[in-house]
């Protein structure tokens, strides 16, 4: 081929690649033995030109290769790199790779609870250490060149998503900013904000897939494909599921085939054969599908942690084995090897042996619930072909390198944490990125399980569509507020939250929304004039009958209030032990109260007890269910029917204890029939307003009008238009400076409570600042009106546990049990505490809908974290606290986390904290929770 230049086109080419060889990013490929991707040479060509990067690109294509040029430039320039990661999993992961790769000597690891040659020229850290490390002015910033943010589109968090843009905010503007993003679809939008924050920033997007995938359906014993072979870009869906899918919903019901008995046998039997073949196969039965089309390893994904498990167990009682000896061999040495430092006496109450039986058959398990030191076993064993199916929650595909060949997903619906819902296109495409082995797999495939009521259309719409904007969580945070003015001084501070990408992302819309409001302007006249009447004033007529419409609507509400009044007002008088009648609801009917449920400040403010809607009564009804009901259930008022005991030894999580109960309880009220609740006379029919509105209507001219009802109805339309335009100038309004007016809301509450004052911040104030998390200002009031002193570590672990644990669903049937004596005292004072920040956040209009202000402590770890810490058995701590044992060890880390913060924060002198949150921190850190390397 070079033959065919000439002699001036082959020196060019000579020069060309004597350029190339002097570069960086040349004695960088080296290091590799494949060729690097288009995508990844633009990205590192622009990177060693001295711009910032973002590179948007699917799971699985290589896009940490930028990251890890990024680290190989600082090294090369003498400079420090910080590489960043979401989660700590993630952290320990790349810490392994390039202490592989650069010597453990040049790499640190920084996690919070980890902290191993911090000192390295690249150091690998979760993002909110690197935050705390800005806020703190750390000196390990200095010469810092690069940082790399892995997994950037996690800004998207509502929780955690702040950090991603406090960090990029708030770095120097010598280092180089080098972002890795799953593939979204507003890149650009997120590129520009990092050009007008950080300068010169280069967005490269690839949509590119280095494996292809392959979409599939799998429905009873056949595995169909979801799109039909064919030309074009365009992918039609497979005839086959469109008529499966027609078929079923077709299916008749009861009565249809009791009309239909006349049908021709013949006709019967070919349905019934097309039938036969739409089932949702078992589990077992997909493995062993996946296994006979060599589509394994398998990662099927479950949305429930219980599932996950049970699905392990099914294929062990199936039968099911992956393995061969010589490889069942290696896993056990494996598993043996990385628990080897766990107690015997731990391994039983843990599983242990449940767990490695299904490993050396090939099947595990994989989510939070999870001991770390299981998962990062499941984890290594998958990755080295030792384990071949994983039953894994979705937060296996946020980051953690575990590329499979094949993805299941049972279900297209999971919980959300407050409903089912759909999984959206985005989802879908992080799922289904692990399917694909670069180097390993030709093809990866995506299999969906065939269930009844499945829309193939909706599938290939999650399939075909690559929309997944990056939407910024950004709030400000009382922590950041005092680091911000502490650093910055107010007016800079709030020139600095302008600069947000949720502030960038609000002034645009509101190009779109200004548009809106100039057609919805030019809409109103047409309908004026269309309303206009012969008559008179129609618009003052249509105001008319808007009023009357009102007036009844709002004595409609007063009548429902006060029958709600009424019935809470009954509900106060319940006492424990009363039988009464449930009029509505879900749980109508007869019912025993076992606790009154009074609103705050007529019980012990314990969670689940505080209600700010009325008092919620916990009842057993004669169905044997406990249940907390709510106002909703009471639209009338109730009173007592009859009274009975309730025995002391009375248990409401024994079913036992339930049946017997609830026996006497029918046999002691079942034969007593409520009264009916009477009506009362309508508020509108004596109402004086509606009668005076009544009577202008009937005397205006328009009323006579023989178009007057099509006026009317121009006349709505133009009302609710109207209505429509004044919301968008709100929303303008609203839109423009939300951050900064939502920063100068809690800076004044800051310095109503002398945490600032004016770009002062007080000894308050510094304490705050060295406090992160979402109760940072409950946990300095605590250290100020002195809560915690004189607590033993143990009790102050249990305190300090309410500041970071959420119960994962909504489990208010009972009060937790918490520690008695000092710590129960404690507990009560910060909840009381946390009600008077409540009101406060309520007077300066801080929302927590919004995202800012103080949640409700809960209170549902405390005695766990407390027997813990008291040196109790991890046995007796996970059978009365009934948590998995990773759940137990992630909040035990956050308990330490914040012990730690809080022995920093405390004040000197006097003061117990600061050595009793150190013992804590001692006692919690120990057995499970000390052996647990990922947090």
């Amino acid at each position: 081929m070079t033959e065919d230049l000439s002699p001036a086109e082959r020196y060019a080419a000579a020069r060309k690649r004597a350029v190339e060889q002097a570069t960086a990013l040349a004695s960088f490929r080296e290091m590799y033995d494949f060729g690097l991707d288009p995508f990844q040479i633009e990205a590192c060509q622009a990177l060693e030109a001295g711009k910032g990067v973002l590179v948007a690109a699917p799971t699985g294509s290589g896009k940490t290769i930028v990251g890890e040029f990024a680290v190989h430039l600082a090294l090369q320039q003498g400079k420090k790199c910080f590489y960043t990661t979401p989660i700590k999993a993630l952290s320990n992961q790349k810490y392994q790779d390039l202490a592989k790769r650069y010597g453990a000597d040049k790499v640190g690891l920084l996690t919070g609870d980890n902290s191993v040659n911090s000192d390295a020229p690249v150091v690998v850290m979760t993002t909110e250490v690197l935050r705390n490390m800005l806020y703190a002015g750390s000196q390990a910033l200095i010469n810092l060149g690069y940082v790399v943010m892995d997994e950037v589109h996690y800004l998207s968090d509502r929780f955690r998503g702040a950090v991603w843009e406090e960090v990029i905010i708030h770095l120097q503007e010598s280092v180089t900013l080098v972002s890795l993003s799953a593939t979204v679809s507003n890149a650009e939008e997120f590129g520009d904000w990092l050009d007008t924050v950080r300068g010169d920033t280069e967005v490269i997007v690839s949509e590119h897939r280095p494996v292809p995938l392959f979409q599939h359906v799998l429905a009873g014993r056949r595995m169909y494909d979801l799109f039909e072979e064919g030309e074009g870009s365009k992918k039609a869906v497979n005839p086959d599921l469109t008529r499966m899918a027609r078929m079923e919903a077709s299916r008749p019901s009861y009565q249809d085939r009791k009309r239909g008995r006349n049908m021709r046998e013949a006709d019967r039997e070919r349905e019934r054969r097309q039938r036969s073949r739409i089932w949702t196969p078992g589990r077992p039965e997909v493995i062993e599908r996946l296994d006979s089309e060599g589509l394994l390893p398998a990662i099927t994904f479950i949305f429930s942690r219980a599932a996950c498990e049970a699905a392990v167990q099914q294929c062990l009682y199936a039968g099911l084995r992956l393995n061969d000896e010589d490889a069942r061999a290696r896993v056990r040495e494996i598993v043996e090897e990385r628990t080897a430092s766990i107690p015997d006496e731990d391994l039983h109450v843990l599983g242990y042996y449940e767990w490695l039986e299904g490993l050396e058959r090939g099947i595990a398990a994989h989510h939070a619930g999870m001991l770390p030191t299981f998962k990062e076993v499941v984890e290594e064993l998958f990755v080295r072909g030792l384990v071949k199916a994983v039953f894994a929650t979705e937060t296996l595909a946020l980051g953690i390198n575990m590329p499979a060949r094949s993805v299941v997903l049972e279900k297209l619906v999971k919980w959300n944490g407050e409903q089912h819902a759909d999984i959206t296109p985005g989802e879908y495409t992080q799922l289904t990125g692990r399917a694909g082995r670069r180097g390993i797999d030709v093809e990866g495939h995506a299999v969906v399980l065939w269930q009844r009521g499945f829309s193939p259309e909706h599938l290939a719409g999650l399939a075909g569509t690559r929309t997944y904007p990056l939407r910024s969580s950004f709030k400000p945070s009382y922590n950041m507020a005092v680091n911000l003015v502490e650093q910055f001084g107010r007016h800079r501070s709030r020139e600095l939250l302008e600069t947000s990408f949720a502030q960038f992302q609000a002034d645009k819309s509101v190009v779109g929304i200004s548009r809106q409001v100039q057609k919805n302007e030019e809409g109103l006249e047409g309908y004026k004039a269309s309303m206009t009447c012969h008559l008179g004033d129609f618009e003052e007529y249509a105001r008319l009958r808007r009023d009357l419409k009102d007036r009844e609507t709002e004595l409609a509400k007063q009548g429902a209030a006060q029958r709600r009044a009424q019935a809470a007002a009954a509900l106060e008088k319940l006492k424990p032990g009363d039988i009464i009648h449930v009029p509505t609801g879900k749980f109508a009917g007869l019912a025993l109260v076992l606790d009154p449920g009074l609103p705050a400040g007529r019980s012990n403010g314990h969670r689940g007890f505080e209600h700010h809607d009325g008092p919620r009564p916990l009842v057993l009804t004669a169905e044997r269910q406990v249940k907390r009901l709510a106002s909703i259930d009471f639209p009338v008022p109730v009173e007592a029917l009859e009274r009975m005991r309730i025995p002391k030894s009375f248990n409401a999580r024994s079913p036992q204890s339930r049946r017997d109960l609830a026996s006497a309880l029918r046999t002691k009220a079942g034969h007593i029939v409520p009264d009916r609740h009477r009506k009362g006379r309508a508020p509108a029919a004596d109402d004086r307003e509606i009668a005076r509105l009544r009577s202008e209507l009937r005397a205006h001219p328009c009323h006579g009008c023989d178009e007057r009802e099509d006026h009317a109805r121009w006349a709505e339309r133009y009302h609710r238009l109207r209505r429509d335009t004044v919301q968008l100038e709100r929303r303008i309004e609203g839109r423009t400076n939300t951050i900064a007016r939502t920063f100068d809301r809690i800076v004044k509450l800051l310095t109503e409570m002398d945490y600032l004052r004016g770009d002062e911040v007080t000894e308050h104030g510094k304490r705050l600042a060295r406090l992160y998390g979402e109760l940072d200002l409950l946990a300095s009031e605590c250290l100020r009106d002195r809560v915690w002193e004189d607590l033993d570590p143990a009790e102050l672990a249990a305190c300090v546990s309410a500041l970071v644990f959420e119960a994962r669903v909504g489990d208010d049937a009972l009060a937790p049990k918490v520690p008695s004596g000092k710590a129960k005292a404690a507990l009560g004072e910060m909840v009381r505490i946390w009600g008077r920040l409540d009101a406060l956040e309520e007077d300066f209009r801080i929302n927590q809908a919004e995202g800012v202000g103080q949640r409700e402590p809960d209170l549902g770890f405390a005695w766990a974290v407390y027997q813990w810490a008291s040196g109790k058995g991890l046995d007796e701590v996970l059978r009365e606290a009934e948590m998995p044992a990773g759940d137990f060890v992630r909040w035990c880390k956050q308990v330490i986390d914040v012990l730690g913060q809080i022995a920093a924060a405390a004040p000197t002198g006097d003061s117990t904290v600061p050595r009793n949150a150190r013992k804590a921190v001692d006692a919690v850190l120990r057995g499970v929770v000390a052996y647990s390397s990922v947090g």
